[in-house]
């Protein structure tokens, strides 16, 4: 095996991966260093994402999601069930199938570009050179002319709350739950505790979500959180806000909670606790010293708008530079370094990078919130359209939640596009397109949509913005 590459990625995540996939595209000699493990203590490539977040998550919120539409939904199309129940073993193996497949499928498309893969640690060390530990301990010096640093992120730990598995557990700890817990607390009402939330309710877990900032999805167009609030409440989540968790500790067999809110202190006892309060940049054992690359105030990686590091060669890209910790931000980010590498064109449009939680309904968005707009001062517009207008949402028994376009005043373009209702996900990729084109809205009026579409609901908001909405009152 050579020890000299012309590109070494240190991390196999979604952000490492693509990277090396995309060097060795480019005709570079590539390897790509990982470290992770699965509980059997086997290693895989294809980081949290794959392994412990984005993947397994969404296997388990399909599972959920379709029991609770056979027991409650059915019944409105005419199919007839009986007695529906749900097996959680099965659940968790065939989200370990799903798991299972797409992490060698990294090994395979690894073939197929011709990246060495090298499961193990690396570290960088002065001068663009990586030692490599692997996993039966022997080590080994590597060189490279570039070396990419994507060692992801780690779930941030509480120090008045710190895991203690089976109680106190993390993302992937929630992930691999063997039984339904009959009451369940969730630190942090981010989209990490309403998806791990949402699966465990939907199979009967009486969910309790603590959030300590007094607004719901602060992060998100403030129009369309209260109508996640609103669905939320009614599906049985209990998410209480400003609620400052203080001490969390396990006995017996439960976890007693105390937080503080504005009406005082209270305590809740739970049987099992997630803590999905954040992540925070995974650098442990990453730097040696003397290599240059810089870490800011909250242990990220300091890159420019490019991704490259203080240190000549040195790029940084994913979860541990700044930026939201969203995985197709990271792959992104990986491919433009392995093609600037390349000599050839890399850009990453940071005003264009789509947001999705993956609950029913789904919520999804892209760009400036309402708020966001108001403040700079700028004039602008809104469309809405509900999908209880849209033929297809009732056809398909999801007609919740509506579809929102802002757009500036003066020249029409599209600032901000904001989702909630079905496959929302899906739909948000037309408004990331439109802005990654600078459309206006009108752009969007004239651009013919298939009917009956959920898409349909996009050309109505953006006919909205302009009081011209065909399907719904305009407002």
């Amino acid at each position: 095996m050579a020890d000299s590459f012309d590109v070494i990625v240190i991390g196999g995540g979604p952000a490492g991966y693509p990277a090396a996939i995309r060097a060795g595209q480019n005709k570079l000699s590539v390897a790509c260093i990982d470290q992770w493990r699965n509980r059997d203590g086997s290693y895989a490539f294809g980081g949290t994402c794959l392994n412990a977040g984005c993947i397994p998550s969404k296997a388990l919120l399909e599972s959920s999601e379709l029991y609770v539409r056979a027991r409650e939904e059915f019944a409105a199309h005419g199919i007839k069930v009986a007695d529906v129940g749900f097996d959680v073993a099965q659940m968790q193996k065939r989200k370990a199938g799903i798991v299972k497949t797409s992490t060698q499928g990294i090994t395979a498309l690894f073939k197929a570009s011709g990246v060495t893969a090298l499961q193990g640690h690396g570290k960088l060390l002065p001068g663009r050179r990586v030692q490599f530990t692997a996993a039966d301990g022997t080590q080994r010096e590597l060189t490279a002319k570039h070396v990419i640093l994507a060692s992801g992120s780690a779930p941030a730990e509480l120090k008045v709350a710190p895991f203690k598995a089976p109680h106190i557990i993390d993302s992937w700890g929630a992930l691999d739950l063997p039984s339904v817990p009959k009451r369940l607390g969730v630190i942090g009402a981010g989209v990490i505790g309403l998806e791990l939330g949402s699966v465990w309710r939907r199979l009967g877990s009486e969910v309790t979500v603590l959030e300590a900032l007094p607004d719901f999805l602060a992060i998100a167009d403030q129009q369309l959180a209260k109508e996640a609030a609103r669905h939320f409440k009614k599906q049985g989540l209990d998410i209480r806000l400003g609620a400052k968790v203080s001490a969390a500790k396990v006995s017996g067999d439960a976890v007693e909670v105390s937080y503080e809110d504005a009406q005082g202190t209270h305590s809740l006892t739970v049987d099992r606790l997630i803590v999905a309060a954040g992540r925070r940049p995974f650098t442990a054992d990453l730097l040696a010293d003397g290599t240059g690359v810089t870490l800011d105030d909250r242990g990220f990686i300091q890159v420019d708008e490019h991704c490259r590091t203080a240190a000549e060669g040195v790029w940084a890209v994913g979860d541990c530079v700044r930026g939201p910790m969203l995985a197709h931000k990271g792959k992104e980010e990986g491919v433009m370094v392995a093609d600037l590498i390349a000599g050839h064109y890399g850009e990453v449009n940071y005003k264009a990078i789509p947001s999705v939680i993956y609950t029913a309904p789904e919520i999804a968005w892209v760009g400036l919130t309402e708020e966001q707009v108001k403040s700079s001062g700028r004039p602008y517009k809104v469309g809405v359209f509900p999908f209880l207008a849209s033929g297809r949402a009732r056809a398909m028994e999801q007609a919740q939640g509506f579809a929102k376009i802002i757009a500036a005043q003066d020249d029409d373009e599209i600032l901000g596009v904001h989702i909630i209702g079905p496959m929302a996900g899906e739909l948000i990729a037309e408004a990331v397109l439109a802005m990654e084109f600078s459309a206006s809205s009108e752009d969007l009026q004239r651009t013919i949509h298939a009917h009956p579409t959920l898409s349909e609901a996009l050309h109505e908001a953006a006919l909205a913005a302009d009081k011209r909405a065909i399907d719904s009152i305009n407002r």
